[in-house]
């Protein structure tokens, strides 16, 4: 499933007028023991009498809301059962809606593909499309979902689009081992350096004086939303430069090596650390671990999380265990191994992901005919679950 996101031109506020009765659906499962996904679709209607602005919806868009609602509860059960330490994920209300989602009705596209009508009864109307996005390259029957989303510069329509994306690329018979960190972005196992571009602690100062502005205004006045808005576009820049960085160095990454090993890092637990919690959100670790698989995935490459535990201590030459500090960068054996600490931890994360394959020098195209068409390993899966599974497995995405 893909997603095509293009910006439209028009004044209307979509999201806005599309408040969804997701607070109904989860009160609904919160007084009613033993509500399912069926009562919730069928709750829908109810509303629809009841209240006026929903009976203005498309019967999908409703439709949707409560998926949107039931996948919040299902994901409590799951970590109920999966026994998740902490909390579980308790569904809770919206305090607003930014999003309204149509299935395959209450909304047409334009011949020419250059506008999108939406033909509900909230008067949103005849919307012009602009992006760089061709949507002549789709069919009308792959659309299976439509988006308004808004944002801080603006409101976007997303297409969720069912194609299967797949590129052949000739074998290069490389592979390296990643070791991420704060200072360097990462360092792999053939000691080349990519160093952290801090958007957040460069865009600190201008974001510190748009927050003092926004202070400064009275609530509920012009000029504080004015200034809102200019912070959020902020926000909204420094998380596009994040995600731009991630794609593209995952995309390099994946189509110069034929297997990928990196740390299968617990990020939700690293940020408990509020010395780095910054910091470690600034260099969004995670993102570029979902883009590295993505591709993966496309480019019918091998990627495997190892456990990190110890592959900085150990020698990458002998095995030793070297204990070290935090601000020891120098790794130094007995052995005569002298490297730098990142740099051995790399390579020690490239010989455990090659033992975890059982195949030294596996190709991407030999992983594929030994597990399956994925190549990419599951996010979250523990060193444990894939020597056992050996099902190399990447999630769907949007």
């Amino acid at each position: 499933m893909g997603n095509c996101q293009v910006r439209f031109l028009g004044g209307r506020d979509a999201a806005t007028y599309a408040l969804l009765p997701d607070n109904s659906c989860i009160r609904l499962w919160m007084d009613n023991k033993r509500t399912g996904k069926n009562d919730l679709q069928k709750y829908c209607s109810v509303l629809a009498k009841e209240f006026p602005f929903a009976n203005e919806l498309n019967s999908m868009a409703r439709q949707a809301s409560a998926e949107r609602a039931w996948s919040s509860i299902n994901r409590f059960y799951e970590n109920c059962k999966k026994g998740v330490a902490g909390k579980k994920g308790f569904p809770k209300f919206q305090k607003n809606c930014r999003t309204v989602e149509y299935k395959t009705t209450g909304w047409k596209l334009a011949p020419d593909r250059k506008s999108i009508t939406f033909s509900d009864k909230k008067g949103i109307g005849r919307l012009r499309l602009k992006g760089t996005r061709d949507l002549h390259f789709f069919q009308i029957k792959q659309i299976k979902r439509v988006r308004l989303v808004k944002r801080a510069d603006g409101v976007y329509v997303q297409f969720c689009i069912d194609s299967e994306r797949r590129e052949d690329i000739t074998p290069t018979g490389n592979t390296v081992g990643l070791d991420v960190g704060l200072k360097e972005y990462y360092t792999d196992s053939n000691g080349e350096v990519v160093k952290n571009p801090t958007f957040l602690r460069k865009a600190e100062k201008v974001l510190k004086r748009d927050q003092r502005r926004v202070s400064k205004k009275e609530k509920g006045s012009n000029n504080r939303g004015k200034a809102r808005h200019i912070l959020g576009k902020r926000h909204l820049k420094i998380s596009r430069q994040r995600k731009d960085h991630a794609v593209k160095l995952a995309r390099c990454v994946v189509q110069s090596n034929d297997l990928i090993a990196y740390e299968d890092l617990r990020i939700k637990n690293m940020v408990k650390n509020h010395c780095l919690a910054k910091s470690i959100n600034d260099a969004s670790w995670y993102q570029f671990r979902v883009w590295l698989e993505y591709f993966a995935k496309v480019f019918k490459r091998v990627t495997v999380a190892v456990n990190p535990q110890y592959t900085s201590q150990n020698c990458s030459s002998c095995g030793e265990v070297v204990k070290k500090t935090l601000s020891t960068r120098t790794h130094a054996c007995k052995c005569g191994c002298v490297l730098d600490r990142d740099e051995n931890a790399a390579i020690n994360i490239l010989h455990r992901g090659l033992s975890t394959v059982g195949h030294t020098g596996t190709t991407a195209l030999d992983a594929e005919n030994a597990w399956g068409d994925e190549t990419s390993t599951q996010l979250g899966a523990s060193l444990v679950e894939q020597v056992l599974s050996r099902n190399q497995e990447s999630p769907s995405r949007d």
